[in-house]
């Protein structure tokens, strides 16, 4: 199989005078432990590209010699199988910090499943950072602590749950995502508009179903009121709280 490797741009951003300051993405990603005042010196260390969609820009095996920070856009995580083929095993969206949960190399490949915006750290620089910021060290130690979370429901999601309840949990963790609820918080009773970017393939190979099970359950849902499909790639959950029991094995 093979691997396209992006060609990656510098974004606009580098020419505002504290491009940090700028993002969009520093509200929700691990960026906001840095004051506003030490933030030129994050933006020294970092390097802003764009990545196309289809482009893969971390590869499995490869030496992990830096972190990316997802700013803008959404790539899928995957590994690799021994006989080339793919598993899908999770979505990271802007505030996402990928490659922290690796050693000498990356245990996973990551690839733009639309143009993305990505910022890089290199291993060395960060850990200089890290010694004077101790803020952002905790919160790459959360975020880090998220990543085994997610593993976690994961297998759950893979091993105990229906078609039907797969695919809620899968919706409302894409809802929770977009909107950056804190933990805990319930969307019940609200009608949220979620982006789905990524193929149906791509969701069913997450979610390890069929494409044609994946369609037949959207389908049902719909049938149900329980979600609207304005277009291929966007959904509205039409009933939070049903999809939440769904989810959950309650209903």
């Amino acid at each position: 199989m093979t691997t396209f490797r992006a060609r990656p741009v510098v974004v606009e951003m580098n020419h505002l005078p504290d491009p940090c300051a700028h993002c969009g993405a520093r509200p929700f990603s691990v960026c906001s432990a840095i004051e506003d005042q030490d933030l030129a010196r994050l933006a020294a260390l970092a390097h802003p590209f764009t990545i196309e969609a289809g482009r893969s820009f971390i590869d499995e095996g490869d030496p992990a010699e830096n972190f990316y920070n997802v700013t803008s856009g959404t790539a899928k995580l995957f590994k690799l199988l021994p006989d080339g083929r793919r598993q899908i095993t999770g979505f990271a969206g802007a505030g996402h910090f990928l490659g922290l949960a690796v050693s000498r190399t990356y245990s996973f490949g990551a690839e733009a499943v639309e143009t993305m915006r990505i910022c890089r750290f290199s291993r060395p620089k960060l850990r200089v950072l890290l010694e004077d910021f101790p803020a952002l060290e905790r919160r790459l130690l959360e975020a880090a602590s998220n990543e085994l979370v997610a593993a976690q429901e994961q297998m759950l999601l893979l091993g105990r749950k229906t078609a039907r309840e797969r695919l809620a949990s899968f919706l409302l963790a894409r809802a929770e995502g977009q909107i950056m609820l804190p933990a805990g918080c319930s969307h019940a009773g609200r009608a949220e508009a979620i982006s789905l970017p990524m193929t149906r393939t791509d969701i069913a190979d997450y979610l390890g179903l069929t494409i044609e099970t994946v369609s037949r359950t959207l389908t049902r849902l719909r049938t149900e009121r329980l979600i609207e499909i304005p277009t291929p790639s966007e959904i509205v959950l039409r009933d939070v709280h049903a999809l939440e029991s769904l989810a959950s094995g309650l209903n």
